[in-house]
């Protein structure tokens, strides 16, 4: 596998693998990484689909791409993927997938045909006071320590961040400023995190810094993930007779290790409480999901909280059993040891009639039942004891979502807090509890913030103990390499799994990439593995991300001022030198 750029490779499509056609494929999980792993296998690497099997211990496939809709409580999603037009994996991939919505179209040219329709953009980013613009006014508000402090993290190495803390190379400074904020309630960092996956994402979305404050920077799909990415991948891989094996939990994977060799040779699972299990021999190739994001999830509904559920996990014990077996494969601990440090808690709001979308259309400045962009991302209050933010994406949210009803995602990073009109923690808070929070955020008046809750507006609460788990301080071979040296059958997708390529976690590109990586190795494929956008080597990027840091300021650097005068006398005509000044 190598990972290459350009059209030449780009569009040029692998012969098919010798020997391809007796090998099978085995994928534990049936999140995105898998899904499109199973696909790779057959566009690129031209295995049958029947050769294919996904086991998945939920009776739905999609992992953390969820979207659904429970009778008892209403409409449901966990989290929601902010998506651009440089997640190179993933778009090659949903190239190739058909759309559900438009007869002759690809997944691909439905997304950029709708952004190119409704491009993404937020017009109110921050409330204060109950519903008040905030008036950060797209400026990050960094001083100059903070800024040096953001330049040393972008230009250390990678092995100096290794174990660090977020708020042990940024000072209060930084830790105050309008970018900060922007950066931990649109990413869901927190201070504790890791300063190694901080450097990480300055890297990757360094072109789009001046995207931050007003998510301009972002694209959406036209409905929840569910249904606009993993329904149709799923669609597309049935008719490729791939077997989903639903309600299965696979508990072990044993290994035969030795010098320089490590191969897979059995898989065990449990279905319906039967013990079951295949051996493997060299050709039956084993893609393994290690961790979860949304492991341990627990629904609450308007009138009961959800709980913290901190019991067995069976996604992390069957990493931590595997990883005991060899050095090389990880250490889970690393991310899925503190609970207190990686759960928050998220909600779905769905308005029942047109009372509350009226305070809603308030702050977004859009008609919410226009079907096109609302809020354009998230709205964080920013004096929220919880640091609340909640978003409004184009609606339906859902197909068959009534068209006189609007669904909300809610999100709080401070869940132990109390809140500001209701007297406790959010993850102690009903559905309907947490409606009252954020109304009164919204500027909804005290006398009517407890009748609109009740009768308004139907909520699920989510607890997620595991949510932030990758963004935990890491050091190399905390991740295993999604193919570990030696292994000849098998390999590790995922967020959890360490790519070649210098990709940040938390996006459906990791996840797509680390698939892609995965087959491509193990199938020697000829057609490389896009790199990730070079946007941290483009001169022209870091220029313009330093300006917009500095809120457009010109850049002070005394020792250096004769060279820059020197370098724009004789650039200064060209599109560089536009940049640069």
């Amino acid at each position: 596998m190598h990972h290459g750029s350009g059209n030449y490779e780009a569009f040029a499509r692998p012969r098919k693998p010798e020997g391809v056609d007796n090998k099978t494929a085995w994928f534990v999980g049936a999140g995105l990484a898998a899904l499109s792993g199973a696909a790779f296998l057959i566009r690129d690497g031209h295995m049958r689909g029947d050769r294919i099997t996904i086991f998945e211990r939920l009776k739905i496939p999609g992992g953390a791409l969820d979207g659904g809709q429970d009778l008892e409580r209403a409409f449901v999603i966990r989290g929601g993927r902010e998506m651009e037009d440089h997640f190179e994996c993933l778009w090659d991939l949903y190239r190739s997938i058909p759309s559900l919505e438009i007869e002759g179209a690809s997944v691909l040219d439905e997304f950029y045909w709708l952004n190119k329709d409704d491009p993404n953009y937020s017009l109110q980013r921050a409330t204060v006071n109950q519903g008040q613009d905030a008036r950060t006014d797209g400026l990050f508000r960094l001083s100059e320590r903070a800024l040096k402090e953001l330049i040393a993290v972008f230009l250390a190495s990678s092995e100096e961040m290794e174990n660090k803390r977020i708020d042990e190379v940024f000072g209060s400074d930084f830790l105050n400023s309008n970018f900060w904020l922007y950066w931990r309630t649109m990413f869901a960092f927190q201070e504790w995190h890791s300063a190694l996956e901080m450097k990480l994402y300055l890297h990757r979305f360094v072109h789009h810094i001046g995207g931050l404050p007003d998510f301009s920077a972002l694209k959406f799909t036209r409905y929840n993930q569910y249904e606009s990415l993993v329904l149709p991948l799923c669609k597309w891989l049935l008719e490729q007779d791939v077997d989903f094996r639903y309600g299965v939990e696979v508990t072990y994977v044993d290994f035969d290790i030795k010098a320089g060799r490590k191969q897979a040779t059995a898989i065990h699972w449990l279905e319906d409480g039967v013990a079951g299990g295949i051996g493997l021999g060299a050709d039956d190739l084993v893609f393994m999901t290690i961790g979860s994001l949304t492991e341990n999830s627990d629904k609450g509904d308007h009138h009961t909280p959800s709980r913290l559920d901190q019991g067995p996990a069976p996604a992390w014990d069957l990493w931590r059993r595997i990883a005991a077996k060899d050095a090389a494969f990880g250490r889970p601990d690393v991310f899925a040891g503190n609970i207190p440090a990686t759960k928050w808690e998220s909600a779905t709001i769905t308005t029942l009639d047109a009372r509350i979308p009226a305070y809603i259309r308030k702050i977004a400045k859009r008609d919410p039942f226009s079907g096109k962009i609302v809020t354009g991302g998230i709205v964080t209050a920013k004096d929220s004891s919880w640091l609340l933010s909640w978003t409004v994406n184009r609606q339906p949210h859902f197909k068959h979502q009534p068209s006189d009803q609007i669904v909300v995602w809610l999100y709080s990073l401070f869940v132990d807090r109390l809140g500001d009109y209701v007297n406790k923690p959010m993850q102690h808070c009903t559905g309907e509890e947490i409606t009252q929070e954020w109304l009164y955020h919204l500027g909804v008046p005290a006398e009517d913030i407890p009748g609109l809750a009740a009768t308004a507006a139907k909520t699920v609460p989510v607890m997620m103990p595991y949510v932030t788990s990758l963004f935990m301080p890491r050091k190399a071979g905390d991740r295993p390499n999604v193919v570990p040296n030696g292994a000849v059958n098998f390999a590790f997708i995922g967020q959890f799994a360490e790519s070649a390529e210098r990709d940040c976690v938390f996006t459906t590109e990791y996840s797509v990439r680390t698939a892609m990586e995965a087959v491509y190795t193990l199938l020697k494929l000829e057609r490389c593995v896009p790199e990730v956008f070079n946007s941290t080597y483009d001169i022209r990027k870091l220029f313009a991300g330093i300006r917009r840091l500095r809120d457009g300021k010109e850049v002070q650097v005394p020792e250096l001022a004769f060279l820059r005068k020197l370098v724009l006398k004789n650039i200064g005509g060209t599109d560089f030198g536009k940049t640069a000044q």
